[in-house]
């Protein structure tokens, strides 16, 4: 699309074309994970600017358009053909763009004369954002739409649902034509993934039967990962399993985006600057700002980014001594060479040690790059870290894992809500929440008091509580709550010292917990799915077949071989969570892929919001 849509050819010069890129909120969204502005430099690009903003007129350069095709949208860019801002234009639509939009377009660029300067219009089906090579997540502009709120308030309308639901499966629809592929459904009956299963169904089922226009094509197929078998997609809904989002953590990824400003794959920082450790009297010096990308050129993010907190840290604290070591190295050799390279000796010396230099010299860029890696995870972790130590994480997490698991508890949960050093409002209530989802039967009104004044006391607010209390009632589930298997986390002891008396991370006090591997509600449904075992919890999921001509409403599968490659996308939100807890369970299966999808992706947080904001209804 960055190359005026044909494959990249470069010319005679090896120099791209250079051109301008507009997009709007919904493409720069959408870029922005995917390519860095030194990528998009060097595929030509020059300027990137949003199309709403004030732009001068370049009228030798092209430009390619990257937007959604909204009214407000159409309406600039056939402003811009008026005002004849470039040479030539490239529109793509992030989403299919409808005929009397396109009409307007035309009408547009007649009246300014401009229509040899339309050179290519283009629907891109690529209304999704991908977050990983595994994970992708809706939209994030207007993500108050599609979020687990709006789908389970109380007072929703009819059309209001259709719309939520038409928005979901109009991004499923660009996932699916980008894959090239058509899935096999399955989900879960009765809840919102049911009515996205329904549309997204009868939407691939328009689409295929529609020979001339169909998006499905043999050359559309063979290009896509799947094109051997058909990928299974299993659609679920937030409801299953409440307990999950609001889970304290410990592999970095998930605690990065729990505890830190994680958004679109860039991290926020507040750093202070001056005092590190400043007493209780003092105050901090001000803070600035600081933004890293954590992207898959990010070699530690990504080997690192599903392990527990403990190994992390030591991991950046080897890293940097394995730098130090190469460092002085270069420093070493760079001394030789220029300082002390006017006695006989040195000279002498220079010719064993040119090649070593210039061995030194091609890899200062790779260690300067290294060194730029290992700073921005040693401020990552010990920000990370900080929360850790200073809310008692690890004693949240170890502790959450045990009720969730159905272990014995070392210590009464009123002592935790109660006790004053452990966590903030929020963590109590989080806890408390997972307490109550997983627990067979509610507590007694009596127990239930107490647990509400010391919540009250702790300062948390109840609103998530009441919501939670309406929705327990509510779901069948308080019949068979959720299990989440049976693996509790291993300490293995305190870190008594640090790693080496040198380390960056003063762990002391912090446990060192070890995962142990157990399937999360999501996870154990997919592996019930794609396996094709038979299992009650999702014996009765719904079966919808696109390529089948009638469509029939069957919950038997057709195929009775185990799929190789699967989707699963859960409507109502997602969470990095069980994005981790997906991948480590691939990990074991050879030769089968999975991708993970949400509605939207909050931490816990934000889910803590949307719950308090149902519980004031």
């Amino acid at each position: 699309m960055l190359n005026f849509n044909v494959p990249p050819v470069k010319n005679s010069t090896g120099e791209p074309v250079w051109k301008v890129l507009i997009y709007d909120r919904f493409g720069q969204d959408i870029i922005s994970p995917l390519l860095s502005v030194k990528e998009l430099r060097d595929m030509g690009i020059t300027l990137h600017l949003l199309l709403h903003s004030d732009r001068d007129a370049i009228p030798d350069v092209p430009a390619v358009y990257f937007v959604m095709p909204t009214e407000e949208n159409i309406d600039r860019m056939c402003q811009d053909l008026r005002n004849q801002l470039y040479e030539s234009y490239y529109l793509n639509f992030i989403s299919a763009i409808s005929r009397s939009k396109l009409e307007d377009i035309a009408n547009a660029a007649i009246g300014a004369n401009a229509v040899t300067q339309v050179a290519k219009v283009f629907d891109q089906y690529l209304n999704f954002i991908t977050l990983e090579d595994d994970m992708f997540v809706l939209c994030n502009q207007n993500k108050e739409l599609v979020s687990y709120r709006a789908i389970n308030r109380p007072d929703i309308t009819d059309t209001e649902m259709e719309t939520i639901m038409d928005t979901i499966v109009d991004s499923l629809f660009c996932f699916f034509v980008t894959l090239g592929a058509i899935p096999i459904i399955r989900c879960s009956r009765g809840t919102a993934a049911e009515m996205v299963a329904v549309k997204l169904d009868k939407k691939l089922r328009e689409n295929l039967r529609d020979a001339r226009n169909s998006l499905f094509t043999g050359d559309t197929l063979g290009a896509g990962q799947f094109s051997f078998q058909r990928p299974l997609l299993v659609l679920v809904d937030r409801n299953i399993d409440l307990a999950t989002p609001l889970h304290h953590t410990w592999t970095y990824q998930a605690l990065v985006h729990d505890v830190l400003d994680f958004h679109l794959n860039r991290v926020n920082l507040e750093e202070s600057t001056g005092m590190e450790s400043s007493p209780a009297g003092a105050r901090p010096k001000k803070k600035n700002k600081k933004s890293y990308d954590l992207t898959t050129s990010d070699k530690f993010w990504q080997k690192h980014k599903g392990s527990p907190f403990p190994e992390v840290a030591e991991s950046v604290q080897q890293e940097l001594e394995s730098y130090r070591a190469q460092e002085d190295e270069v420093k070493r050799l760079k001394s030789i060479m220029g300082i002390e390279g006017e006695d006989e000796g040195a000279i002498s010396m220079l010719s064993d040690n040119t090649a070593k230099l210039t061995s030194a010299v091609s890899s200062l860029p790779e260690l300067l790059e290294k060194k730029r890696l290992i700073d921005l995870h040693t401020n990552v972790a010990t920000a990370v870290l900080e929360h850790i130590k200073s809310r008692k994480l690890d004693v949240y997490f170890e502790y959450e894992e045990k009720i969730m698991s159905k272990s014995t508890l070392d210590k009464s949960l009123l002592d935790m809500i109660s006790d004053p050093d452990a966590g903030t409002p929020e963590d109590k209530m989080r806890l408390f929440l997972i307490y109550y989802i997983s627990s067979t039967q509610a507590p007694s009104e009596i127990d239930l008091e107490q647990y509400k004044k010391a919540l009250t006391d702790a300062g948390c607010n109840l609103a998530p509580l009441s919501y939670i209390k309406q929705w327990k009632a509510f779901t069948k589930m308080a019949s068979a709550p959720t299990s989440y298997g049976n693996a509790t986390p291993k300490p293995l002891g305190l870190f008594s010292r640090v790693m080496n008396t040198g380390s960056q991370f003063v762990m002391e006090g912090v446990k060192n917990l070890v995962l142990k591997q157990q399937n999360l509600p999501v996870t154990r449904i997919l592996d019930n799915l794609m396996e094709m075992k038979s299992n009650p919890e999702t014996d009765d999921y719904r079966y919808f077949d696109p390529k089948m001509l009638r469509g029939s409403d069957s919950s038997v599968p057709r195929n009775k071989n185990p799929f190789q490659e699967a989707i699963v996308f859960v409507v109502g939100g997602g969470n990095y969570i069980e994005y981790q807890n997906l991948i480590d369970y691939i990990k074991g299966k050879q030769g089968k892929h999975v991708l993970y999808g949400c509605s939207e992706l909050f931490n816990a947080t934000q889910f803590i919001k949307q719950l308090s904001l149902l519980g004031q209804k």
